[in-house]
């Protein structure tokens, strides 16, 4: 492959100096018909000539580290019963198929997952009670997020933790707003906040969309210029998917296989389209119907596919929440959500640590923090 990308790159520097060398010596050729187009043709031919040369993905390497992720237990030793009429033994029956790791696509070059684990601050800037995000200055918040990195990175140093900032760009809103579709859109002005925060830490983003009586059809594209840049992600949470009309925080909302899709194919269409590595979408999910038809999700080449267990409260109701809506509903990978004070209500309770959610089937790759 990566032969190829270099010939194409030789031809294509052979065939932009063709252009530039009759440009200059004879100018009549070019002027009317390619430049009076904008220069696409020499566009095209630049834009080609910038894709990075990334290295093909090692299948080998993926396939090991979705398998350590799996943490699939080491299948007991079965002694064989003998058949008292033949005297012969006989057989075992055949082990349970792991539901762990699943066969699915293998993702483009340059995919994050599953080499790196995501450790995310969820939030938003408006409010210091949806997240830790916006709960303190942006040096505070900062400091304490790369502590969190560099204690998963401790604890599993074969999967070096990424930071990642996890921001509600859409927000649903229990007043039905001038359209009411019960959700409002923050502004680029806060989204360019995040982004440049980020990049502080050389970490990535993801922009979270609680649509409320709106759609991701309607949602999505509107934050199109972000989700070109290619540390830019998307999230998604099925609580405040409002189909049957009630209002946000009313009921819990769902999304289908089909909605995800929509959104993964969105995604991949903005990855081909601007020679980007995959994107992430993270899916927020801690009930059977937040999400239906979960065996119909498609991950793509171009697109990770994250389910996330959002549940709060202590940790035999969060584990048992995983075992049953993340671990037997299994799509690609797996993540798990921790809440500051939420999770710590109970006296004598504390917070789950990454040794605790590394003993997990299958091991969470992205972690959340609220």
């Amino acid at each position: 492959m990566k032969n190829k990308i270099t010939k194409t790159h030789f031809w294509l520097s052979v065939i932009l100096l063709l252009v530039v060398v009759l440009f200059f010596t004879v100018p009549e050729i070019l002027s009317s018909k390619i430049l009076n187009e904008d220069g696409n043709v020499i566009n095209e031919i630049k834009k080609i000539l910038s894709i990075p040369v990334l290295p093909p993905l090692d299948t080998v390497a993926y396939d090991k580290k979705m398998d350590e992720l799996a943490n699939n237990p080491v299948p007991k030793v079965v002694q064989p019963k003998i058949d008292p009429k033949t005297n012969k033994p006989i057989p075992p029956p055949p082990p349970k198929p792991n539901l762990w790791p699943v066969k699915t696509v293998y993702p483009n070059a340059g995919a994050i997952l599953p080499f790196n684990r995501i450790v995310a601050y969820y939030g938003n800037l408006y409010s210091k009670n949806m997240g830790v995000l916006g709960q303190y200055t942006e040096d505070k918040m900062l400091a304490k997020l790369d502590a969190e990195v560099k204690k998963w990175t401790e604890a599993d140093p074969t999967t070096p933790a990424l930071p990642a900032l996890h921001y509600i760009t859409v927000v649903a809103q229990e007043s039905p707003g001038p359209d009411g579709k019960f959700r409002i859109r923050m502004p680029d002005s806060e989204i360019n906040k995040i982004i440049a925060m980020a990049k502080k830490i050389n970490g990535i983003v993801f922009l979270d969309v609680q649509v409320g009586l709106s759609t991701l059809e309607e949602e999505i594209p509107l934050l199109e210029k972000y989700l070109k840049m290619p540390e830019v992600n998307v999230g998604i949470d099925p609580e405040f998917s409002m189909k049957t009309g009630i209002r946000p925080g009313k009921v819990v909302g769902t999304y289908d296989a089909m909605d995800i899709n929509f959104v993964a194919n969105y995604l991949a269409e903005i990855v081909k389209e601007n020679n980007l590595t995959p994107k992430i979408l993270v899916i927020h999910r801690y009930t059977q119907k937040m999400v239906t038809n979960y065996g119909e999700i498609k991950p793509l080449p171009e697109v990770q596919i994250v389910m996330d267990m959002d549940g709060w409260g202590m940790a035999e109701k969060k584990l048992d929440t995983y075992q049953q809506f993340i671990y037997k509903e299994p799509v690609q990978f797996t993540g798990f959500k921790l809440f500051y004070k939420n999770d710590t209500l109970t006296p004598g309770t504390v917070l789950m640590t990454p040794k605790d959610l590394l003993k997990l089937i299958p091991r969470p790759i992205y972690i959340q923090y609220q």
